[in-house]
């Protein structure tokens, strides 16, 4: 296994806020990735204070900037432009979520920055994308979750449209940029032209494309799909059901060989002959039914018996989990699926590791989210040369 970090020597300029854009910086930065954390030396970034809060920091915090270096700079100051400008000259990517036009305000538009240097790729995530009847719109995932139509198919038929409980279009949206990002990479460097291009990536369309499915049933079919609770339109059985004890089953058989092990699993392998579950058709027509009968038989054993019987008989299921029991899972502990990472305000905080494991050069996590400007020495005085008293002053003025 090797010591080298994948993408050691890429150089990242992160100066986004919050959290899809910053998070595709962290995904960069768990494989090896330098990535320069800029933040504005009043304010900070916002998600220091976001969420849960323990003592005034931010938790979140800790995980979303992980592996960064932190400096404090202020694009806007005469003096903050020219050192950002010193940055990008050293930069392979830069990472904005400003609204569209503001850095172009402060005389830091894309001609500007790819003069400076031409091998710069820049993501560039807002709400709605740069250009359109919407660009110039705020946007959070909420927005994003409700325009992309996520949230008109997600609850229960009588429940108001759902909004999840978790970030999830900044999620997507993270993934994707991180994605995209790596994409110009192999252009420019492995393909060979040379050169940085800009990435227009907008909150809502990565969540489009978990939607696919629906959304050309809809193009082809005219069919907009309603809300179905823990059910799915395209499969049956596929639900949540309550054991004995009162814990939760999550149960999915998309595919007839699942189908028919779930029917083997609950004693009753003849109703794969019987028209109404013959086939997955038939049995999202007669949903109701089949998930009162699975239903019955689970709610007459113990969650462990119910999962241990379905997955002997080669069904797929698995328990709900609440978030403690996450620690205590066996094959998570096994996969490091969590890890405990040493923290100087909290001593230690637990996060979600790496997910993808590489077989000869995986990434790791080297240390929490830093102080606001905690790296300022390390950055200014070492890769830019910058004296003390120079940075002394340009502290003083507001620069940095």
């Amino acid at each position: 296994m090797s010591n080298t970090l994948p993408l050691q020597g890429l150089k990242v300029i992160d100066c986004s806020t919050m959290l899809a854009a910053p998070w595709a910086a962290t995904y960069l930065a768990d494989f090896g990735a330098e990535v320069i954390k800029v933040e504005h030396p009043q304010t900070g970034d916002q998600c220091r204070r976001f969420g849960a809060v323990k003592d005034g920091i931010g938790l979140i915090w800790k995980t979303i900037s992980r592996n960064k270096k932190c400096i404090t700079l202020n694009l806007s100051h005469e003096e903050g432009n020219k050192l950002f400008l010193r940055l990008i000259q050293e930069a392979d990517v830069l990472i904005e979520n400003f609204r569209p036009g503001t850095l172009e305000k402060w005389g830091l538009g894309w001609d500007v920055l790819s003069a400076v240097n031409p091998r710069l790729i820049m993501l560039r995530c807002t709400g709605f994308g740069q250009e359109g009847p919407y660009a110039d719109r705020g946007g959070f995932g909420t927005v994003a979750e409700g325009m992309s139509g996520f949230a008109s198919m997600n609850g229960y038929p009588d429940s108001p449209p759902t909004l999840p409980p978790i970030a999830l279009a900044d999620g997507v949206a993270g993934i994707q940029a991180a994605l995209s990002i790596m994409i110009a990479v192999y252009e420019r460097d492995v393909q060979g032209s040379g050169r940085g291009q800009v990435i227009d990536l907008c909150l809502y369309e990565p969540l489009m494309r978990l939607m696919e499915g629906s959304i050309v049933e809809y193009s082809v079919l005219g069919k907009v799909p309603g809300r179905v609770g823990n059910r799915i339109n395209s499969a049956a059985p596929r639900n949540v059901y309550k054991a004995k004890d009162g814990r939760w089953a999550a149960l999915s058989a998309s595919s007839q060989p699942i189908a028919e092990n779930v029917f083997q699993a609950i004693g009753r392998p003849e109703l794969i002959e019987d028209p109404r579950f013959c086939d997955n058709p038939s049995r999202v027509g007669e949903v109701e039914e089949l998930d009162r009968i699975i239903g019955a038989w689970i709610g007459e054993h113990a969650l462990e018996e119910v999962v241990s019987t379905f997955l002997a008989a080669g069904a797929v299921i698995g328990p709900i989990y609440d978030l403690d029991q996450l620690f205590s899972d066996a094959h998570y502990k096994f996969r490091q699926s969590l890890v405990e990472i040493e923290d100087k305000d909290f001593g230690t905080v637990s996060m979600p590791n790496v997910a993808a494991k590489f077989s000869r050069t995986p990434g790791r996590i080297n240390h929490t989210g830093p102080d606001r400007g905690e790296h300022n020495q390390e950055i200014y005085a070492g890769l830019l040369a910058i004296s003390e008293e120079e940075m002394k002053r340009l502290q003083e003025i507001g620069a940095i």
